[in-house]
């Protein structure tokens, strides 16, 4: 994935300014959740994902380089990961986390280890 992790692709039909809170997240393999909160900012652009049910209590921060397609009919957010890295990404906690230079680069090694 490398530098453009955190840039939402050309392709990923996104567009500035679109709220995307309460989406639906889909895995490559399923459903992991639904958008909590997003950015846009220029080079740090992420999703934060409530996993509800599946993983009782679990926010993750995914990079929107992870976005494969935003379907704004279906207000889905398809993702390019699998439920399981999700469930063994590092947790994301609302307040600890926010503008966290460093969880950003664990996350970013955490999926850059995973990514294709």
């Amino acid at each position: 994935m490398g530098s453009d992790m955190w840039g939402y692709s050309g392709t990923s039909g996104h567009v500035p300014g679109t709220e995307l809170i309460g989406y639906a997240v889909e895995a490559a393999d399923g459903s992991i959740g639904k958008v909590d909160r997003h950015t846009e900012d220029i080079g740090r652009s992420y999703l934060v994902v409530d996993t509800g049910p599946w993983i009782l209590g679990h926010k993750v921060l995914l990079p929107a380089g992870l976005v494969e397609r935003v379907d704004n009919e279906s207000r889905t957010v398809r993702v390019s990961c699998t439920k399981e890295w999700v469930r063994a990404s590092p947790d994301f906690e609302r307040g600890q986390h926010d503008d966290d230079i460093a969880h950003l680069r664990l996350v970013e090694r955490y999926y850059a280890n995973r990514h294709m």
